[in-house]
Parts: structure tokens; sequence; C-alpha cells
């Protein structure tokens, strides 16, 4: 709401932006004297700098509510998610992540092309947030291509010494979910997280001793 802006810690600078992007983008287009269009790309342009310099949680918060009130603010926090400017790319898909918290609905149709490209996209920040997504998405409304995909690409995320704490953690709650739907790959789990370090950090552990829980109790279910 209008109001909320007043609350959050944004320069006035890109406040204007904010305000003339959504502006320009509203339903109703704007036309120039003569009838034409006028060229959107200074805004969107302005628009992307101020993504790509967001710095806090609430900055993100403001961008993710303009964005669910505005679908072209989403369709440019999408592209920019598959950004090759890390940075950019990156904050984008924090955002869509904040969208997704309070609107599913508004991510869903997007979930497949972040799964397809899970393994291409080379900056582990934007995975972590595609992840993050999935793993808190109804799965079970996914294709069985998409689930091969992602037992795949979790498995591989789980088992390999480079990935972060968070990707492994939501890795590991996606396979579980893949196993309430694939009874034979709770052993496969089970397993896995048998194999991992005795030193992994504390945050890999505990999830995985939680998600052990979870598939002693789906066994005793088959």
């Amino acid at each position: 709401e209008a109001g909320e802006l007043k609350n959050i810690d944004f320069s006035e600078a890109d406040i204007i932006v904010a305000e003339n992007y959504l502006r320009d983008t509203a339903p109703a287009e704007r036309q120039s004297p003569a009838g034409s269009s006028e060229n959107p790309e200074p805004v969107e342009a302005d628009l992307r700098t101020m993504v790509g310099s967001m710095m806090g949680a609430k900055e993100a918060e403001w961008v993710a509510m303009s964005a669910v009130e505005n679908e072209a603010i989403l369709k440019k926090l999408q592209e920019y998610s598959f950004s090759d400017d890390r940075k950019l790319a990156f904050r984008a898909s924090w955002t869509l992540s904040k969208v997704f918290d309070k609107y599913p609905g508004l991510i869903n149709q997007s979930l497949t092309k972040m799964i397809e490209t899970l393994d291409s996209v080379d900056n582990e920040s934007v995975r972590r947030s595609f992840l993050r997504m999935v793993s808190l998405s109804e799965i079970d409304k996914l294709s069985q291509k998409h689930h091969g995909i992602l037992a795949d690409c979790c498995f591989r995320y789980l088992l390999s010494a480079d990935s972060a704490i968070a990707i492994k953690a939501y890795s590991m709650e996606i396979i579980y979910k893949l196993a309430v739907i694939y009874p034979e790959l709770a052993k496969e789990l089970s397993s896995a997280i048998s194999m991992l370090d005795e030193d992994a950090p504390a945050g890999v552990t505990a999830r995985g001793r939680m998600i052990l829980k979870k598939l002693a109790g789906l066994t005793k279910d088959h």
C-alpha cells in the first residue's frame, strides 16, 4: 500500500523510480500526443538499477509488494533472475521468493523453468532461491519429468562437498517430498543423509536428523 512505502528506508530517488515504473506499466497504456506508446526503456533501466542495488530485506519486500500489484514488474523480476549480472540475478530471485511467500500462485507457473535451469544457472545464490521456492511448493502437482530433474539435481547437491548449507537443506526437503510420491526414494535419501560428512555444518546435520525421523514415519505408513 502507498502508506507502507513511507516506512521503507528507500532513498527519494528510488521512490521516484518505483512510482514512475508503476505508473508507466499500468494497464492503461500511456500515449504520446501523436498517439504512439511512450518508450518504456529508460524507466525499465532505472528499475533494473534499483533491483540490482537493493541492500536489505525491507527494500526487497517493497519491490515484491509492487510485483504483486503489477504484472510487468513481476515479469521483469523473473527475467532478471536469469541475468548474467550475478548481483542483479540474486536480488531478483531473492525478491521473487518473497513474492512466493505471500502469493505462491503468482510464481507457480515459473517453477518449471526454475527446475529446468537449476544446473545451468551459474549462480549459487539464485539456485538457493529457486530451491527454496520449490521446497515450499506443492511438488505433487509437477510432472514426472520435473520430478526426475529434481531428484537428480538434489541428490547431487546433497552429496556435493561444494554445496552451501541452505542448498543441502532445501535439497533434502525436496527429496523427502518426492519420497512421499515415490516411496522407493526413501531408502536412497536415508543412505545419502547417512553418507554426509561427520564434519558437516550443524544446520545440515540437524536438518538431516529431522528428515530421517520423517522418513521413519513414512516407511511405517508403507
